[in-house]
């Protein structure tokens, strides 16, 4: 329908965005403070990145991306998570050049994924993520995690559940595979038809299903940890450490895997405990391979995503209020047509000021303008007619005590901002 947005997809209405720009600019300070810049990728893609990137048998790439061919015949794809694109800006622009660690993040990005709608979770959402390249130690690790942790605490989220893992590395994961491969192998009947599949394909997966039979089945499985390669175990007991340190609270939790095909070592995820099974707000992990994968050098990276609407949602269900700037500080009443035209610039001195000023633009009477001038949450409405103009004067209302001045319009500007301060 023309009027209707297509399913999954969801208008930020002017009402609404006040308390997204409160959390993107909680996140932007955040970011300045572990000294992570901004980076801005195309919100599409060659397909062949994702493929490659993401991985050919996950959730993502063979159900939930928006695919299409453009008029050259290239199949471009809408991106459907953060860092697919970043890694391609990094070696694309060689940035893997400048001075490491290469500490990034992105904001407000648009994540495109074809799959059933439900609460917190479109089929267009909005991403905060931030990625960091060149470290090879957990100490990076330590830090991503320390980043979420601190936005989410600087937006009042508390009761946070860090859970951390490591699912190995290229060296000691196949023989892990073969191990857990062989254990569903014994249970494929009582396997749900997804996890049968991506037994063969890759078993990891079988271990994040949410279906109860399998998981119950998994629950006996063998575990990565207890498999770990000697620098994987290191790199783990490493980030443990530094946890500790940081006085970070965190559980061990061997189910976590992630859902995408580049991770490495680390993987992790924060759950508020407040809202139970929904509560999961942010994920992320290491992936050492990757940058390698899309033909840059051997470079290790580590990050998270975290989806705004969830994080939106999280905050109403705790009751957080997230404080909205003032529309108005100053309404500018005219009576009559002449007033009209100096209240017009009137307003523009006053935003010339710093303030934020309008006037009317419909009309309306007097009383109609102050009742706007209120709806609108003005502190102040200033009001001309006849005799002021005669005077060079304006009438100004405090519209909180009720109080009316008579100030010079050469003082107005100064009046006002004394008087909101």
């Amino acid at each position: 329908m023309l009027t209707k947005a297509p399913k999954g997809m969801k208008d930020v209405l002017p009402g609404e965005s006040a308390r997204w720009q409160y959390v993107e600019a909680a996140a932007r300070e955040v970011c300045a403070l572990f000294g992570y810049r901004e980076i801005r990728t195309p919100v599409v893609e060659h397909t062949e990145l994702f493929l490659r990137g993401v991985g050919g048998t996950t959730d993502i790439v063979q159900k939930e991306m928006y695919t299409f061919e453009d008029k050259g015949g290239r199949s471009i794809t809408l991106k459907p998570e953060g860092t697919a694109g970043v890694v391609r800006a990094l070696v694309e622009h060689s940035l893997y050049a400048e001075a490491l660690p290469l500490k990034m993040y992105y904001l407000n990005c648009p994540v495109f994924r074809y799959e059933n709608t439900q609460k917190g979770r479109l089929r267009e959402h909005h991403q905060f993520g931030i990625e960091a390249f060149g470290a090879p130690g957990p100490s990076i690790d330590a830090e991503v995690i320390s980043v979420a942790l601190t936005l989410l605490k600087k937006l009042g989220v508390s009761n946070l559940a860090l859970n951390i893992n490591s699912i190995g590395c290229k060296q000691c994961r196949p023989a892990y595979n073969a191990a857990l491969r062989e254990y569903l192998k014994a249970n494929e009947s009582r396997l749900c038809a997804t996890c049968r599949e991506r037994m063969v394909t890759n078993p990891l997966r079988v271990l994040d299903c949410k279906e109860e039979r399998c998981q119950g089945i998994v629950a006996g499985a063998p575990k990565m940890l207890d498999r770990l390669c000697g620098e994987c175990a290191a790199h783990f007991e490493g980030l443990k450490q530094r946890l500790e340190s940081a006085g970070i609270a965190y559980s061990v939790n061997p189910m976590i895997v992630r859902g995408l095909d580049y991770y490495t070592k680390t993987v992790f995820e924060i759950i508020s405990t407040d809202i139970g099974a929904q509560g999961t707000v942010c994920g992320g992990g290491r992936y050492d391979g990757l940058v390698e994968e899309l033909g840059g050098p051997s470079l290790p990276g580590v990050g998270f995503g975290l989806g705004l609407e969830r994080l939106l949602l999280v905050l109403e269900s705790l009751g957080i209020e997230l404080p909205a700037p003032g529309q108005c500080d100053v309404y500018v009443c005219a009576l009559g047509d002449k007033a009209a035209v100096e209240s017009f610039r009137i307003a523009g001195g006053l935003r010339g000021a710093g303030l934020k000023a309008e006037c009317d633009h419909m009309g309306r009477s007097l009383k109609a303008q102050l009742k706007y001038a209120s709806k609108i949450g003005a502190r102040y409405a200033v009001i001309i007619g006849d005799n002021e103009l005669e005077s060079d004067t304006a009438v100004v209302r405090d519209m909180a005590k009720s109080e009316e001045n008579t100030v010079p319009v050469a003082k107005l500007h100064q009046f006002i901002k004394d008087g909101l301060q």
